[in-house]
């Protein structure tokens, strides 16, 4: 299990590269996470939801997804509200409060699909959540510590040196943990570095002097690592408002409440394509050719954003310029005339005025929509997901924008066709799919290929810099001690 000395450690890319890794040498790996906190989700072939990174690690094994893979899953909708998902199914909201009171439950369903995976698996390569080192949050916990000692799981500790203070915080770490969870921590590892990391020699000698565990390695600043879909928003906090200074100019408002905001990926593939993260309080760039108006958790509070940033004018003085606009999801939603929620799914019992863009209206409620689908849209293939709660009906729903493969349609276009809304996550993987939205020259590739390619640079990189024979040791010891 790799568990990190805080968020945003590299803990996600680390399990990905090693899953490749393991799964290069020939074994049957499979990723897990046992609880995990992230509006970027995606669906597996039964109709569950698991977080992104999760996803991710599973094609990184090549294994399809599983619910097994991420049982708990938390998905933001409020500053101090969150969605439960447990195995893939929707169970409740749950309140900050009402979280830390009622995760023990928990256990033995995380357990559960720990032993599943256990059981398909030469190897299952586990991934933290957050800080080791939250000692106030121990009690009941099943992310991290808990999870490792209620398993029987060795630790791998991981540290962030490119964030400063690495000697200090794995040494910290060590001394805040419990006795028995210190007993679990095999060893450590520094990921991040930029140089050579033979510089660091001395430092790892202070970790160990400190902390009495043993190094697994260095890992250098891995830039394919940018390849790969992000699950945590943080990354759109620290970004730029310009993309890669491309010629045809792709722009996604960032929402205070975006979701699966990864369906936007694909187009830094496009060396044509500079793709602009436009943050709050700066306007759409005029110079635009469509604007993405993304996923969203609370559909109603950032439609509300929308207008407090002045967006919707810029939406409506893009599509009077001529420019294409696309909305998908909770995007797709808030492009139409209304967004009713008649059973206060997301807060209060409301309806409220859409961005009238498209002649659209959405009610709020029903069974969650769960499903994988492909199709064409714009005569060009894709493959993706639905992933929302709500039904969208009106007359622009007669200009579909797919048609999947089973004959059913999704979304909706303007009479102009300037203006769409989808429901298809993963739209723009194939780049096929891509140069139908824009006249995008040469063929950029397929995301999903990108991706893989990305992950065996990284599991390339971590043989070279990681002692894997030492970690998958590890793992057998682990094995072996759970069998006694």
């Amino acid at each position: 299990m790799f568990q990190g000395t805080g968020s945003d450690v590299g803990k996600s890319v680390l399990v990905a590269g090693l899953c490749r890794a393991f799964s290069n040498r020939g074994l049957r790996v499979r990723p897990f996470k046992p609880q995990n906190m992230s509006n970027n989700a995606a669906v597996t072939a039964d109709g569950g939801e698991i977080g992104r990174a999760q996803a991710t690690q599973a094609l990184a094994a090549r294994v399809a997804p599983e619910v097994d893979m991420n049982p708990v899953l938390l998905k933001p909708q409020g500053d101090r509200t969150s969605q439960l998902v447990v195995h893939g199914r929707v169970r409740g909201v749950l309140q900050a409060a009402n979280w830390r009171r009622g995760r023990e439950g928990l256990m033995p369903e995380v357990l559960a699909s720990f032993s599943r995976s256990m059981a398909q698996a030469d190897v299952v390569v586990v991934e933290g959540a957050g800080s080791a080192a939250e000692v106030n949050l121990r009690a009941g916990d099943i992310a991290n510590m808990g999870f490792a000692r209620a398993a029987g799981v060795p630790v791998v500790l991981v540290g962030d040196i490119d964030r400063g203070g690495v000697i200090a915080s794995l040494s910290g770490t060590r001394v805040v943990l419990d006795p028995a969870d210190a007993a679990l921590v095999a060893g450590f590892l520094v990921n991040k570095f930029r140089g050579d990391p033979a510089l660091f020699a001395d430092g790892l000698t202070a970790i160990a002097s400190h902390t009495g565990w043993r190094s697994f390695g260095v890992v250098p600043w891995l830039a394919e690592a940018a390849r790969l879909p992000s699950e945590d928003a943080v990354v759109l906090q620290k970004a730029g408002p310009r993309g890669s200074g491309g010629r045809i100019v792709v722009a996604c408002p960032v929402t205070r409440h975006i979701a699966n905001f990864d369906d936007l990926d694909p187009w830094r593939l496009e060396p044509e394509v500079e793709l602009v993260m436009v943050p709050p309080g700066t306007p759409i760039p005029a110079e635009a050719a469509l604007v993405v108006l993304p996923g969203s958790k609370a559909t109603i509070a950032d439609l509300r954003f929308v207008r407090e940033q002045g967006w919707d004018i810029d939406l409506a003085a893009h599509r009077r310029r001529g420019g294409a606009i696309l909305g998908l999801c909770g995007g797709y939603q808030m492009l139409g005339r209304a967004v009713a929620d008649p059973q206060g799914i997301e807060g209060t019992a409301e309806t409220v005025a859409g961005l009238g863009l498209l002649d659209v209206e959405t009610v709020l409620g029903g069974t969650k929509a769960l499903v994988q689908v492909a199709g064409q849209a714009r005569g060009a293939p894709f493959q993706g997901y639905e992933m929302h709660m709500g039904l969208t009906t009106g007359p622009d729903a007669v200009r579909p924008v797919a048609r999947y493969d089973d004959g059913r349609v999704d979304g909706a276009t303007s009479e102009d066709g300037l203006v769409a809304g989808s429901y298809v996550h993963g739209l723009f993987g194939l780049a096929a799919q891509r140069r139908a939205w824009l006249d995008v020259a040469g063929d950029g590739p397929d995301h999903a290929a990108s991706v893989d390619a990305a992950l065996d640079a990284i599991a390339a990189r971590l043989e070279a810099h990681l002692d894997i024979d030492a970690l998958l040791t590890l793992s057998r010891r682990a094995d072996d001690h759970r069998g006694e």
